[in-house]
């Protein structure tokens, strides 16, 4: 992109409020007011599972080869705080995008309508589209297994979208956008394949909080001459 031919986006870095989805919601309209308003941005990256919450720290019960009922109701809880796609929560978001001209790029828990099961999932939710994408993630990470089921790789795909010009009103940018889904970013052959299809914004929704993760996005921005945007969750009462 040239100087003359760029978008602003914002990444947001803030947790989820912890098993309180209409919270959460309003947490999200309002930081996306703020990218809005004060910097002007036209595409928001909320981080991984900002929807639905990621259950770091939790057993839900369970250790090797035993289960206790101590976890149930912590389960049902975070069961309970997942979304169906669509569904009401989408509904929700698409308003806000559609409201403040923004493109939303975030991590939910999915909830499937049919068998209950759990996925990590990310969603594209564009001001004049809605719903235009979403990818469940791959392959959750070591005891995230518990939790979450597998993506099956059919949604595995760039969205390309328009989006005003942040330079110029009357111009409008066609670009090619990916998410992947925190370790995800450490399959090589995942990062190649969305380098292949042609990603310019590569979104990297995570919990990741060492210091490794910044090198390993810098990495990926050479790598794959894009631009990349990664959001963390960060610790309640910092936003």
């Amino acid at each position: 992109m040239s100087p003359t031919n760029t978008i602003r986006a914002s990444v947001v870095q803030a947790c989820t409020v912890r098993y309180d989805l209409d919270a959460t919601l309003e947490k999200m309209e309002r930081l996306v007011k703020v990218a809005k308003e004060r910097d002007g941005s036209g595409m928001v990256v909320f981080p991984e599972a900002f929807i639905g919450g990621y259950p770091k720290g939790q057993t839900f019960g369970c250790v090797i080869g035993e289960r206790h009922s101590s976890g149930r109701q912590d389960y049902l809880d975070y069961h309970n705080a997942a979304i169906t796609i669509p569904g009401p929560a989408i509904t929700r978001i698409e308003k806000i995008a559609r409201e403040s001209g923004v493109l939303i790029v975030s991590g939910v828990i999915e909830k499937e309508k049919v068998g209950g099961s759990l996925f990590c999932t990310v969603v594209w939710v564009h001001p004049e589209g809605g719903l235009i994408g979403k990818r469940r993630k791959l392959m959750p990470t070591a005891s995230e297994r518990l939790v979450w089921a597998q993506g099956d790789a059919s949604d595995v795909k760039l969205i390309n979208t328009t989006l005003p010009s942040s330079s110029s009103s009357s111009q409008a940018l066609n670009l090619n956008i990916s998410a992947t889904i925190c370790w995800e970013n450490y399959m090589p052959l995942f990062r190649q394949h969305l380098y292949d299809l042609g990603t310019q914004i590569y979104c990297a929704p995570t919990v990741d909080g060492r210091e490794v993760w910044a090198n390993t996005m810098v990495h990926i921005a050479l790598e794959g001459r894009c631009f990349v945007l990664s959001a963390n969750q960060m610790s309640p009462g910092s936003l």
